[in-house]
């Protein structure tokens, strides 16, 4: 026996509504604007003024969607360590290559993204660890998490290469993992100061030596 739908004069859950397609449209391009802004110049330096009008959306609409600006830089953090995530694992899912085929894959395509943008933008991640000292003091465990959900996959990456022989089994895979990562994000930060791709690939070639070795 199935239940019957409530009557349709019912009065709603109270709640905030529901977002339809131009609330959900305004909070994509609060997102959008937001990691545009903060991969280049940082958060502290970057007011909400700034972000509304890149969005092309009221203030009104950015505290519909975020309550203050250290709610919507977590947010940021979510959207960012989730896209990038997804862009990692593109690459480690290539079964057609060898692991650390795979790895280097992924530094390929990250370097494109960098390049598009003149490397004028670098990693919301470590930008923010970068400001550390002036932040919500919450951020600190948002940021080791997306590092650590960056690190796991490439730690089995890794891991799969040594069940190869490709990598030495000398190294623990979620240390190597670590220092990949711990090291990669220093090679953004020189490659934006720089502006060129040099840094991130001599460090990727110098961590392709080291994990073989």
């Amino acid at each position: 026996m199935t239940a019957s739908a409530p009557p349709s004069d019912l009065p709603r859950p109270r709640g905030r509504p529901r977002r339809g397609p131009a609330e959900q449209a305004a909070r994509k391009a609060l997102i959008r604007a937001g990691l545009v802004h903060l991969t280049e110049r940082g958060y502290t330096s970057v007011g909400i003024d700034e972000i509304v009008t890149a969005a092309g959306v009221s203030k009104g609409s950015f505290y519909y969607h975020f309550a203050s600006k250290a709610a919507f830089g977590e947010a940021l953090i979510d959207a960012y360590g989730e896209y990038f995530r997804d862009k990692l694992l593109r690459s480690l899912d290539r079964r057609e290559l060898r692991p650390l085929a795979r790895l280097r894959a992924f530094t390929v395509i990250a370097e494109a993204g960098m390049a598009k943008f003149g490397f004028r933008r670098g990693c919301l991640i470590g930008n923010l660890g970068q400001e550390m000292a002036a932040l919500p003091e919450g951020y600190r465990t948002r940021l080791i998490a997306v590092l650590e959900s960056w690190q796991a996959p490439t730690a089995a990456c890794l891991r799969e290469g040594q069940a190869t022989g490709e990598v030495s089994a000398d190294h623990d895979p979620d240390a190597l993992a670590e220092f990949f990562w711990t090291g990669w994000e220093g090679a953004v930060l020189r490659a934006k100061l720089e502006r060129n791709p040099g840094p991130l690939r001599r460090f990727a070639a110098g961590f392709e030596r080291l994990a073989t070795c």
